[in-house]
């Protein structure tokens, strides 16, 4: 893995130390430890660990906007938050997940690494009204279609910030419906960033929005709303007769 993670941080232009390297390394043995008592991950080799994982994290490293106060909704097993805060360690990150055995995870994680970061098990629909415009940076991978993350995000973001959707093959199809939903919340697209993932033919993309204007009130709403009811599709319905 070792081996693996140096040359892919090297093509990708991201400088990494010993001591980063040793940090990722044990990060990826607790992850599969811990994947025997809690689904965490269905990627449990090193090769794709290093690759699927880490390498494809780091790359939100080179939109430029990873900074501040960051927070990442829906972390999971810690992808891409962790990854970030390894290597860029002078950030302040929190760590979202609605599930307890994913945050006790992290914070095993966390202690055995020496990595400090916040953590909040909670809803990404409570946490962003607990949280709400806290961040300067939010990020997200793998939890929902643009539509619905750009409702469970937003909020979480200061004005001025940047949400940065970490998205495979069909980026482009998902922020195309999902233009009118981050225009209502306030965020405005101002690049879709191209990730070749380093030894591998993946080559993920990295939606980039930033907040122009604070995000309406209503919004997020109650949990699994967004997901059964998303931002667009109530406005195309038409109007009742009124006889």
């Amino acid at each position: 893995m070792r081996e693996i993670l140096t040359k892919g941080f090297d093509q990708l232009g991201i400088p990494a130390d010993e001591k980063q390297l040793s940090q990722l390394i044990r990060y990826a043995e607790l992850l599969v430890d811990w994947n025997t008592k809690i689904n965490l991950t269905a990627i449990c080799d090193p090769k794709g660990i290093a690759e699927k994982h880490f390498l494809d994290s780091a790359t939100a490293l080179l939109t430029g906007y990873v900074k501040g106060k960051v927070i990442d909704v829906g972390t999971g097993a810690g992808f891409p938050g962790f990854v970030l805060k390894i290597m860029k360690p002078e950030i302040e990150l929190t760590l979202l997940d609605s599930l307890q055995k994913r945050i006790n995870f992290l914070k095993t994680v966390g202690e055995d690494i020496l990595v400090d970061a916040e953590y909040i098990h909670s809803r990404a629909e409570d946490g962003g009204r607990m949280y709400r415009e806290k961040y300067d940076t939010v990020v997200s991978r793998a939890v929902a279609n643009m539509t619905v993350l750009a409702e469970l995000c937003l909020p979480f973001l200061k004005v001025g910030g940047y949400f940065l959707a970490l998205k495979g093959p069909l980026a482009d199809e998902e922020l195309s419906d999902a233009k009118k939903a981050i225009h209502i919340l306030g965020g405005e697209v101002t690049d879709v960033f191209s990730a070749k993932i380093p030894e591998t033919d993946l080559n993920h993309k990295i939606i980039i929005v930033k907040k122009v204007r604070h995000t309406p009130q209503q919004y997020p709403r109650k949990p699994g709303i967004a997901t059964k009811n998303p931002i667009g599709s109530c406005y195309n319905l038409k109007k009742k007769p009124t006889n």
